[in-house]
């Protein structure tokens, strides 16, 4: 039985034509001098994956702790691949306007399963946007003619954003990050993104980036906000508060600021995540301390009971 304790995990660092030196300056993240867009901070994918970088499995991948004992991950673990994704954005230019297909639709066309995903909004400029939606009243068919006519400015949805906030993403919500926001992302594990607009920009090889027009229209649909929030509190159960930032099929997200001191439970159903925004403290857990900084990243195995965070704090801690 490999050892339980918690784990601190290197992130990936993604180039991105977006992205800047945001996460450099606030987290200290490194990409070989290059910009980052985005950090992977947990993931366990073939060609990105976590490293452990403390405790006696320091130097190993997190895939391999995993696979050597799959109990770590609870028992809300279905038995398939790992099932989350989480990430720093750092959107100095806009994103991609962009949608995200359901699992039913990405299992018939795609090598990756669908996309639902939340966004907390972990710094924006004061006049940040970004795109939340069809504008009101449009359908799926008013945006397919837009994107037809070449007038889909006036099909999206804006949405003035400030830091703190919390925006969750259901598949077929069309959404893009404006320019000036830093973003957390939690997520089904999946890289599936339909670009159905990018501002006519053109990568370092001078191309168009790829549209997925056809597919983008197969999936967008409307939402009210009243069924976003049906979806983002699906599975709301008794332990479900007021730092529940979104609790569905795929994850629970909690967002915690701690001024002294915090007890966590990391119960058999499922592993944890935590996230730190900000501040600076420890884990404390069977006697022993774990530096935590803004910008890092622990994977909590699933049975190790209760441990604690001190200092002063902002934490995001995810589960299934």
């Amino acid at each position: 039985m490999k050892k339980i304790y918690p784990i601190k995990i290197s992130y990936v660092a993604k180039s991105r034509i977006w992205g800047g030196d945001n996460l450099a300056k606030m987290f200290g993240k490194e990409n070989g001098g290059e910009n980052i867009g985005e950090t992977w901070e947990l993931t366990v994918r073939s060609d990105e994956m976590s490293k452990i970088k403390c405790g006696e499995c320091a130097g190993m991948t997190l895939g391999e702790y995993i696979e050597n004992d799959k109990s770590v991950l609870g028992t809300k673990y279905d038995g398939g691949r790992f099932p989350l994704l989480i990430k720093f954005i750092d959107a100095q230019d806009k994103l991609s306007v962009q949608v995200h297909p359901d699992d039913d639709y990405a299992a018939a066309h795609e090598n990756d399963p669908g996309k639902t995903e939340m966004w907390y909004i972990v710094d924006a400029k004061p006049d940040a946007k970004i795109v939340y939606g069809l504008a009101d009243g449009i359908s799926a068919e008013d945006f397919a003619k837009a994107v037809a006519e070449g007038k889909i400015d006036s099909a999206m949805g804006y949405t003035s954003v400030k830091k703190g906030e919390t925006y969750f993403i259901p598949s077929g919500l069309l959404h893009a990050i404006g320019e000036g926001i830093i973003i957390a992302e939690i997520q089904q594990n999946s890289d599936l993104t339909y670009r159905v607009y990018d501002y006519d920009r053109r990568d370092s090889a001078g191309n168009l980036r790829e549209l997925h027009v056809e597919k983008s229209l197969a999936v967008v649909k409307p939402f009210s906000e009243d069924e976003i929030n049906a979806i983002r509190f699906e599975a709301k159960d008794g332990e479900d508060d007021e730092n529940t930032l979104a609790h569905c099929r795929y994850f629970r997200v909690k967002h915690f600021t701690v001024s002294e001191e915090k007890t966590l439970l990391a119960g058999n159903d499922s592993f944890s995540s935590v996230l730190c925004i900000s501040g600076e403290g420890k884990i404390l857990f069977d006697g022993a301390e774990y530096e935590l900084m803004a910008g890092d990243s622990y994977f909590i195995p699933a049975g190790l009971g209760e441990y604690k965070i001190t200092g002063n704090t902002e934490i995001i801690i995810s589960t299934l």
